[in-house]
């Protein structure tokens, strides 16, 4: 008797480790916040997550793609938890969908710069994309690449764009077209001031901003993104991202904050 009890606690025990074995793995991973960011947020995003994870020992995993990529893979059942998104149409685009839990709250506002490696005269812009010392210029594309349709607006506000169209290299992501600029691939481009203000990044570049009167704000757009089984850790970074801390973070690297 005492041998069978024995047995059966011991067999008890053994499943018990065995079901710890099997829900530990699933449990680490839900506690892992998987950011869909726009391709703007790259050289933001490491500070961010390194002070997030300080503050709170919770991890965080970054993906970045142009906003309406993003949003559209989203809708296809891809397992983000917050997406940070470089405008407000397409996160609201999610929410009227059924895709968030509420609707986007802004967390900071981008600044469209003209950039170049070489020592061109970028103050006057307008002019110089027009002259024969600048072939190819890149811009993001306008129609998933919010900072991309804030340099379209741009061009066109200054009577430049029919001029230039031939010229223009359109990048999926502003990370495309950060590519292109920093390899020399373009003489020019047109992309956001944290580009510049990225400490880690050594090349060097000559830049203007551009008047914010030439195109609409760049609102920037957050959602928590439905999930069946909501992940509380995502909705701790959904709020230090609007917190005082992140918004020293953003506006460390150009980035206007309310």
């Amino acid at each position: 008797m005492h041998i069978g009890k024995a047995f059966k606690q011991t067999a008890r025990a053994l499943l018990c480790g065995m079901a710890m074995l099997v829900i530990a793995p699933a449990s680490l991973f839900a506690q892992q916040v998987r950011i869909a960011i726009a391709a703007n947020l790259q050289p933001v995003i490491k500070a961010l997550q390194q002070d997030f994870k300080q503050r709170t020992g919770i991890e965080t995993e970054a993906i970045p793609g142009p906003s309406g990529a993003l949003a559209t893979q989203i809708k296809n059942g891809a397992p983000y938890d917050v997406f940070l998104s470089a405008d407000t149409t397409f996160p609201n685009q999610l929410f009227k969908s059924g895709f968030a839990t509420a609707k986007p709250v802004i967390y900071a506002q981008g600044a469209l710069i003209i950039c170049s490696t070489q020592n061109l005269d970028v103050a006057h812009w307008q002019t110089l994309l027009k002259s024969v010392s600048v072939q190819k210029i890149a811009i993001g594309n306008p129609a998933i690449a919010p900072y991309g349709k804030a340099a379209e607006e741009a061009l066109k506000h200054e009577h430049v764009y029919a001029n230039v169209q031939a010229k223009l290299v359109l990048g999926e992501s502003i990370a495309q077209v950060n590519t292109y600029i920093t390899t020399g691939v373009v003489q020019a481009g047109f992309t956001t001031l944290s580009l510049v203000k990225d400490t880690i990044n050594k090349t060097p570049f000559y830049y203007q901003l551009i008047n914010p009167r030439f195109y609409k704000p760049i609102e920037q757009g957050m959602v928590l993104i439905k999930q069946a089984t909501p992940n509380t850790n995502a909705g701790k970074f959904y709020r230090y991202i609007l917190s005082p801390a992140a918004k020293k973070i953003f506006i460390s690297y150009g980035y206007q904050v309310k």
